[in-house]
């Protein structure tokens, strides 16, 4: 079974993802952390490797078909990216979403950041991946109809989250 779990900055991805690997006990992939490794790969440090990467896109399609590849030699795994749900065959592909204020307190919360602070990075950073991901994907990010469940996470904490996943694949 293959999982792919995307979403919003801030919507918590990374930490349901976690957790439901270690529930499945399948393992866990991370495009942020594929991104960290290409980016000791290069040479440079993560802000380093942003940066270049903004006006490179080989460096997003090489991460694409990283999580692809991966994907493909698995028989069980959970894939968290903002894109993995686009490049990756997976039996049940999830988004997650929640309102700016609640994600910019997570992200403000997490990155020792001031709210207003969180707000504006996260807005930005959307804005700039929208563009980027139709430049170079021809991607509509708001479209949601790649996804089988899309999960507004501001109501339920990580385990609930997890469970709400677990009901879904019962019944898929």
């Amino acid at each position: 079974m293959i999982i792919t779990i995307g979403g919003v900055a801030g919507s918590g991805t990374t930490t349901a993802a976690k957790a439901l690997s270690e529930k499945l006990n399948y393992p866990f992939v991370s495009a942020g952390g594929l991104f960290r490794q290409m980016a000791e790969e290069h040479g440079m440090s993560v802000i380093e490797f942003n940066k270049y990467s903004e006006n490179n896109a080989n460096i997003d399609i090489e991460l694409d078909k990283r999580q692809a590849q991966i994907a493909k030699e698995s028989e069980n795994l959970v894939v968290e990216g903002r894109l993995s749900a686009y490049f990756i065959d997976a039996d049940l592909k999830i988004y997650f979403t929640a309102p700016l204020d609640v994600r910019a307190q997570r992200v403000c919360d997490r990155e020792n950041k001031s709210i207003e602070q969180a707000k504006e990075e996260i807005l930005t950073r959307e804005e700039s991946e929208a563009l980027r991901y139709k430049e170079i994907h021809n991607i509509d990010i708001n479209n949601m109809d790649t996804y089988d469940l899309i999960i507004n996470t501001n109501s339920f904490n990580p385990d609930s989250i997890v469970e709400i996943i677990l009901t879904t694949l019962k019944v898929i």
